[in-house]
Parts: C-alpha cells; structure tokens; sequence
C-alpha cells in the first residue's frame, strides 16, 4: 500500500508520476495540477485507504484532502465512462449501465455540491463547486456527444482531447452564417430523400431518412480540411445514404441520378452497369474558400464493407505517387453501417493495416451511419460488444458517439475527428447514432421485426425540422425559411427530372479518368496480340551488376553473400533462374520509370527464399534493397511483408493499381490456395469491375502453384476457380514454365496499353529445378509465348500429343525422356486465358500423324483446367483426360499416397491402357 492508494488504479499510476515530477520541478507541470499540489504537499508518508498512517501512527489525511480526491476520481470516471451516459439515442432509450456516475459512488454526498474544490484545476475551469464541476461534466461527456479516449496510451493525445473538449464544454459554436449553412445542407439531404419517395414509389434507393445529419457534417468536413492543406478526398461507403452522398456532397447531377433510377440502357455495349447505389464518381469541387479539391467516391459491391480495403489502397496510391512529401494531403473516408463494421471480419484486417509501413495512410476518419439495426436483426443479436465501434480500440483510436439529431453536434464532432486525424495522423472513429425511417430497402415492412422502434419512429421529427426549431428559438431564422429552402432545392429537381426524361440513354463517368487517360478499353482480339517486350542486353548486364553487389562496409549473412553474388554467376553462364526473371523483369520496368509494387505474406524473401529483394543487414537488421539502386531517374520499388491477410491485403493493393496504373502491383499469396479467402475481391472486383462499373485494374497475382506432395492446402492455386470466372476480356490467366516467359508477361503488364488482372500460377519446386533457366538472349529479344511447342519432337513421329500446363510439363518431360518416347510431343499451355485458340489448333494440325490427343494435369479431374479447356475449346471434348480421378480435397496429405496418385497420372500420358481412376 502506498500513499497513493486512495486513488482508483487507472489513476494512481499517473497522478503518482505527476506528483513525483512536481516535487522535482514544480515547473513542470501543468498550471492546474500545479495549484492543486502548492494547496496540498503530502511530505514523505505513507496513507492508507482509511487516512490512517501505514506506520500505525494516528494522524489522519485532512477530510477535504479526502474529499479532494474523490472528486478527482470523479472526474476519471467521467473521463473513461462518461459515454455510457449520454444522450445519444434518438429514439429509445438507452441501455443501463452501472455502477452509474452519481457522486455517492465515489464517496461524496449532497452536502459537498456547494463545496469549492481544487480538483477544478484539472479540467481547466480552476477551484469550483462540486455543482459547477459536476455541470461541467456533464456538459462535456452525457450530452448529445459521448467520447471514448481514455484506453489511449500516449500522453500527448490524451492531453490534447482533453484541451479540445475543455473549449466551450464541448458544445458547438457556430455562426449565425454557419448555422443557415448546416439548415441548408439538411435541408438538401431531406428533401432530396422526399422526392425521390415521392417520384419513384417502392423504387429502392436505401436512403440516408433519420441520419440526414451525415450530409452537412461530410460538407464540413471537406470544407474544413482543404483548409488544413488536404487536396484529396477518397471515400467508401455502402448503399445507405450513398446517392445523396453522391449529389449533395460530390456534385453529380441529380439528372444523372434520375436517368440510373428509369432504368434506361447504357450508350456503350461493352458495359453491364451496376445498380445506381454501387457506382463510383471522381469530381473537382472548389471549397468555399476558394480551393481546388479532388473528390473520389469508390465504386462498391453489395458486400458490406469490402470497399474499405479498397479506399485504403487507392488513397496509399496517390500519397505515394503525388504526396510523398505530405501523405496527410489525401484523406480517406469510410463510411459503415453499425451491423457491418461489427459483424464483418474484413473491418478488423483493415484496421490493423492502418500504423503499417506498406498500408497506412496517415489516419482514416470512420463514420458509422447507426441506424441500430442490419436488415431485420436487433442491435442486442447484431453484435457481443458494447458498440459497434469497439474495433477501433485496436489501434487505441478514439472514438465519438453522437446522437444524430443534433445537427450541431454531427458537425462539432466531425471537425473534432479532423483536427486529430491532421494533428496525430492516425484513425478516428464516429459512430452517428440515428435511426433507418423505412426497412432495409423501401419495400421492406419492419414492423414485422421492431413494432415498437417503428412506431416511435413514425411518430419522430426528421433532424432538419428538429434544427430549424431550434434555430427559431435562437431568433436565427424565421417561420417561412424553411419552407422556402425546400421550396427552391426541390423546383430545381424537378428540371433535373425533366432534363433526364429527355436522354435516351444513361451515361457512366468513369472512375479517376484522369489517371487512366493514356489507356484503353480493349476486347480480346487485343488481348492477344503481341507486345513488344525486349530490352538490352547492355541495359540488362547493369542491372544484373547492381542487382548482384552488396554494400562492402556492412555485415550480411554469409549464405546471402553468397546467394546475391550468384546472380552475376548465373548472367555469365547464360543461365537465369525464376528469380533473375523477375528481379530483371522489375529492374527493367524501374528504369522505364515505372514503378514497382509488391505485397504479400513472405514476399520480401519470398515464401521459398528465391526472391530475397529486401535483405537484411546481420548486425542492425537494417533493409538494403538494391533495386532501389539502379539509376537516379528510376521508379520506385515497394516490397512490404503483408499482415497474416488475405482479403483485406488484396483489396488494398487493389485499389492501389486502381489508382496507379502505371505501378506494377502485384499481390503474392504464400499458396496459392490461401487466395480464397480474399473470394469476395476475386468475385466482385477482380473479374467484374470492368464490365460493372468501366474499371480497368491491372493487378497481378502470383499464386505458388504444384503438386509436391505437400497436402491439399499447399498443392493447388484453384485455377479452375479462375478460369471459371474468366468472360470474354476480364482477365488474364497465366501459368508459366520458364524464367524468360515469366519476364515477357511480367513486362508485358506494364507495356501494353490497357491494363487487365493478371493471375499467374507460379512454381514452388521448379523455383531451383536445373531445366528452369533462359538465356540472356531470350531476356533481352524475346517475347511472351502463349504455347510452347515441343521443340524436341519430329512431327511426322508423334502419335501422341499431349497439351500440359504449368509445373507437370516438367514431370511428363522426365518420364518421356526416361522411356525414350520419340513418339510423344509435350505442348505446353501458357496462357490459359484468353485461349489461344488458333495456336491450338494449328499446333494440332501440324502433327498429322498424331491420333492421340492427351490433356494432362496433375490436379483432380473436377479441378485444374480441364473444365476450361472443354469450354472453350471444342477439340477437347475428343481429348484423352489423364488426370487424377475427383476429389473433394485438391491433394492427399500422405506423401507415398500423393506420389502414387501423381504417377498413375503421369504412366496413363503414357500409356492409355492404364487405368488411373482408381
């Protein structure tokens, strides 16, 4: 026990080291705390709970010490606890909480109300009355904005929040002028709803009704930080509230909006469009003061949430590209629904990106639209955590909760997120508590699930008439101020309305057009076109010396010397590997000016130490990238070890090719099965975005690929995953058999003059198979190759043709090589999307003697690219399949039984009288 144990524990600790500070340099503490310890000095003794000396000796604490801090330990309570007692629920009632903040819990009484007490020097209002401390209290933490700070583990954050909540109480104060402003933006997003009610009966629109306060706090919000310097806004959100968000914030003409909601067909044919609540925009608005700002709103799917890592990526894009100097210039903002931020894991990933040094973006502002309820389900079944909010705990970010009625109070608290994204730079949380006017969507009934939330919501004021009330009292507007406000912002959409019934057909915007002026929309005849590719061999001769030569005055593991130096070995025996292919390939683009993007779990080293792009120095584990070091004029090489995620980092580094077009991105998994759990990008962005919302995307993904007997997680990518998804001209599906092919594509990405995904099933096993090396000739003059044709076989010998992709092309290779099978050609697919349908069949038709025709993969017959090749291609349906039979599971976990599996395949290529479907 010590002399500070009267305090509560979250306080001792820190009332302690003050108080010993004070003692030291009186100085040096606040002024506040400073006139609280000169009132009372405690010398050396030790007190106990009861005021009694440790020592047993009976002098005892003076009572108003006593008391002094039972206010201060009051005031804590406020602090940490004070959000569970506020007024922030508009239409019922909120939870009890205990123990409550009634001044009999923390020792005091009614006779101390009148009291003067200098615990007011800590809240910066000086010696007081407990009633005017308690109203203080009161005033800055149980009115319409509850704040949650206290969990915050650095001084200086806690110190500002807490000067920043001392000024005014933190209650609002606004202008006359200002106030007329927030009217008007309510009004807008009121009215806006109302009409679309009213002209597009039972149409959904998921409208913002009972959280319209969003629109006039996004409006300060972008106001006020072109003022702190920001140029950039990226914003995320769902369907709720999106299409005000889109004509009252970002400035698309509700003209457009009316064409979406007609439901006319789009003036391009090769565009399916998406529903009007999905679609992204790009705009310039010119801020009140006079700034210049970029507005971006993402395109989203219907999946909650997946937009966020998205925003995250795109924002990171253009900081680095444009802002590096100043990343706080662009400033994302996401936007949640209160089930969504609680119930879908993709939130927690993202939040965890935001302090990494390949994701954050200097601070995030969160704005969760409460309506406390997701589709049909209570808050109470929604969510185990207090709030929804609670995940922004992670990252010790703070968090405000506010009663979305109080349109003031939206705004306070919306300037207040900005002022400590700007100052701290790190994620602030909002959690706008109003409520959802209609069901889930507008032809939804919810009185079938909350009778009573329903009928005290039909019965409830929208915040603009609440406000323009308010303003009333205050003498800032008359009686008829409204009326005319509605009056003149709803003529003006019904000439839009009439406007839109004029066009015959909708037009899209596309997204950040600006960024991707210099490319083109393709189909597939351009997809499979040739792009040239090569380089010089000189150029290829100094990277390869920049890329082979570390530092001499620091300290490396010896295999890494070792392992570095072999790359200039390797150039001089005209024999590259997978790893000089892409290090040259990456090398080649940076000094073309590109930039270089890579992110995954291992990708520094990579997951089988073939890559090592980042090594370490032994001693200091400081990072040397020698990419980073070939001209002066090159581009920039990112490499960023990813957190262990995969949904998040996919969409992430998604948005950032979005972004960045003119970055190679690449995403590597560390199997290529564990991309399925970023299902949802592959499903909604990755093959779709194009045809949905006009998107190109040139992002590539590696997926380690191959049967080695390493069990059914660590054996197979799912290509046929993939290739399932693959339409006409949405991706490109790659699996590639040696260094120099792997170059050409990788460069190829960048040089072509349109950018579509790339998914490449790339080698574990064949990383340091000796038959896996290219020349440097085929590096520097060659170009990518969609087949690889037998160039060992004779034509008129082979009567048995087998087509192979990836990794098994090696195996069979072997086993022809082992029996001596002159009569057998390999034909390697490379690209197994767009097909190459014509090299097929003409490869086909040169082997005329050939009246066996073998598709062979290693994978189960209901995987791999079987399916795909009898798709689309007609020639298979008359193919010999040698496959493994079906399975459940992509691989066995025994290694004698997966070895058995594999050579039965490999002796039917061979032998089509063995039956391998046992």
């Amino acid at each position: 026990m010590d002399k500070y144990s009267f305090l509560n524990a979250a306080h001792t600790a820190y009332f302690a080291d003050l108080y010993e500070q004070y003692q030291k340099n009186p100085d040096s503490v606040e002024p506040s705390w400073r006139a609280f310890f000169q009132g009372y000095d405690f010398g050396s003794e030790s007190y106990g709970m009861d005021g009694d000396l440790v020592e047993g000796v009976s002098t005892q604490i003076p009572e108003q010490v006593q008391k002094e801090f039972q206010v201060v330990k009051l005031i804590d309570g406020y602090r940490s606890r004070g959000h569970l007692f506020t007024r922030t629920n508009p239409v019922r009632a909120r939870r009890k909480y205990a123990p409550t903040l009634e001044i009999e819990n923390f020792g005091l009484s009614q006779n101390d109300m009148d009291t003067v007490f200098s615990a007011g020097e800590i809240i910066g209002i000086g010696k007081r009355t407990l009633r005017q401390i308690v109203d203080h209290l009161e005033r800055i933490y149980c009115d319409s904005i509850g704040v949650e700070y206290m969990y915050i583990r650095k001084p200086e954050e806690i110190q500002w929040i807490q000067n920043k909540l001392n000024v005014n109480d933190n209650q609002p104060q606004f202008s006359a002028e200002q106030k007329k402003h927030i009217l008007k933006k309510l009004n807008e997003a009121v009215s806006f709803e109302s009409f679309l009610h009213t002209k597009y009966v039972g149409q959904k629109r998921f409208s913002l009704e009972g959280n319209e306060s969003l629109i006039p706090a996004l409006d300060a919000l972008i106001e006020n930080a072109s003022e702190h310097g920001v140029k950039e806004f990226v914003m995320g959100m769902a369907h709720r509230g999106r299409l005000s968000t889109l004509t009252n914030i970002f400035g698309k003409s509700a003209k457009d909006i009316f064409s979406e909601f007609d439901g006319k067909d789009y003036e391009q044919e090769v565009f399916d469009g998406d529903v009007k609540y999905h679609l992204g925009w790009t705009s310039n608005r010119v801020t009140d003061s006079g700034k210049q700002i970029n507005l971006n709103i993402a395109p989203n799917p219907s999946h909650l949430e997946t937009v966020g890592a998205v925003v995250e990526g795109i924002v990171r894009a253009k900081q680095d590209d444009k802002y590096s100097d100043n990343p706080s210039q662009v400033l994302p903002i996401v936007v949640h629904g209160d089930a969504a931020i609680s119930g879908q894991g993709l939130v927690y990933e993202v939040v965890q990106m935001a302090q990494l040094d390949g994701y954050k973006t200097n601070g995030t502002i969160h704005i969760v639209v409460n309506n406390q309820i997701g589709f049909t389900t209570n808050y109470l079944d929604g969510r185990s955590s207090t709030y929804c909010t609670d995940v922004g705990k992670v990252t010790l970010s703070p968090v405000l909760h506010v009663n979305a009625d109080d349109a003031e109070a939206v705004v306070h608290a919306m300037l207040f997120a900005l002022h400590f994204r700007m100052k701290f730079k790190r994620d602030v949380f909002i959690d706008l508590l109003g409520y959802r006017k209609y069901g889930h969507n507008e032809g939804d009934e919810p009185r079938f699930t909350q009778p009573k939330l329903y009928k005290a919501i039909s019965k409830h004021k929208n915040p603009r008439d609440i406000y323009a009330e308010k303003l009333m009292n205050e003498g800032v507007i008359d009686k008829g101020y409204v009326a005319q406000l509605e009056k003149d912002y709803k003529d003006k959409l019904e000439v839009k309305l009439e406007d839109s019934r004029k066009i015959d057909k909708t037009v899209i915007t596309p997204f950040m057009e600006n960024e991707w002026v210099d490319f083109n929309t393709v189909v597939e005849d351009k997809m499979l076109q040739p792009v040239d590719t090569s380089y010089p061999k000189k150029n290829l001769k100094h990277i390869t010396k920049v890329i082979s030569n570390l530092p001499e005055d620091k300290k490396f593991i010896r295999k890494i010397e070792r392992l570095v130096q072999s790359r200039q070995k390797m150039f001089d025996d005209d024999k590259l590997d997978w790893a000089m292919a892409e290090h040259l390939a990456y090398g080649t683009l940076l000094e073309e000016g590109y930039d270089v993007r890579i992110s995954g779990q291992d990708v520094e080293r990579g997951t089988f130490s073939h890559r090592h792009a980042v090594v370490k120095v032994e001693d200091s584990e400081e990072e040397i990238l020698l990419l980073n070091q070939i001209s002066e004029t090159q581009g920039n090489f990112y490499i960023y070890n990813s957190l262990l995620s995969e949904y998040g980092v996919v969409g992430f580094d998604y948005g950032y090719a979005m972004a960045s077009p003119k970055t190679l991105t690449i995403w590597e998994a560390q199997f290529g099965d564990f991309s399925n759990g970023a299902q949802i990008m592959l499903d909604q962005y990755i093959s779709a975005a194009e045809d949905k919302w006009k998107l190109q995307n040139g992002l590539v993904m590696l997926l380690p690929h191959g049967y080695e007997g390493q069990g059914a997680e660590h054996s197979s990518g799912r290509m046929e995953r993939y290739l399932q998804l693959c339409a006409k001209d949405n991706m490109f599906v790659m699996d590639c058999t040696t260094p120099a092919n792997m170059y050409h594509l990788l460069r190829k990405q960048m040089k072509a003059e349109f950018r579509k995904p790339l998914i490449v099933f790339t080698p574990k096993s064949l990383l340091r198979h000796p038959l896996v090396v290219s020349s440097v000739d085929e590096f520097a003059n060659g170009s990518f190759q969609m087949i690889i044709d037998d160039a060992s076989a004779k034509a008129d010998k082979v009567k048995t043709l087998v087509f192979v992709t990836g990794k098994f092309y090696y195996d069979l290779l072997e086993q022809k090589e082992e029996l001596k099978r002159e009569d057998v050609a390999l034909v390697r697919i490379e690209q197994l999307f767009p097909l190459p349908e014509k090299q097929i069949k003409d490869i086909i038709s040169q082997y005329k003697n050939a009246d066996d025709i073998v598709w062979a993969q290693e994978e189960p017959r209901n995987m791999g690219a079987y399916s795909h090749m009898l798709m689309h291609l007609d020639e298979a349906k008359s193919f010999r399949a040698a496959t493994r039979r079906p399975y459940g599971a992509p691989a066995a976990g025994s290694g004698v039984r997966s070895k058995k599996r594999h050579q039965e395949v490999i002796d039917f290529v061979f032998d089509k009288t063995k039956n391998n479907q046992r």
